[in-house]
């Protein structure tokens, strides 16, 4: 892993969970893609270089570690402790989020129509 530039705020937190996470990405298929050639593990490291969709500089981010989690809100995500934090690039943590929000929708029970009479 390159150098590790932290965020500005919980510089101290996501150094720890960079850490655990060796600089990688933790995905696991839970995005969708099964990371098959890599092993079932997302190849993406800090500040690497982006193959696809433009290029750059991948930024992994420390986010819930459990798919439900990343549903919650923001100060709830910040109350979290580090063990239940990972490492997660951009596409698998927005990919995940997406197909959690919707796996939690289609299991929703249907909201009964308001009715006047």
């Amino acid at each position: 892993m390159t150098g590790r530039t932290p965020p500005l705020v919980g510089a101290g937190l996501w150094q720890a969970v960079m850490a655990a996470a060796a600089g990688r990405c933790q995905c696991r298929g839970t995005c969708g893609t099964s990371h098959a050639k890599d092993g079932g593990r997302c190849p993406r490291e800090h500040d690497g270089y982006r193959q696809h969709h433009g290029g750059g500089r991948v930024h992994l981010l420390a986010a819930p570690a459990e798919p439900a989690a990343l549903l919650l809100p923001p100060h709830h995500v910040a109350a979290l402790p580090k063990q239940a934090l990972a490492a997660w690039c951009e596409r698998c943590h927005d990919a995940t989020r997406t197909a959690t929000c919707k796996a939690q929708q289609a299991t929703a029970p249907a909201a009964e129509p308001d009715v006047l009479f």
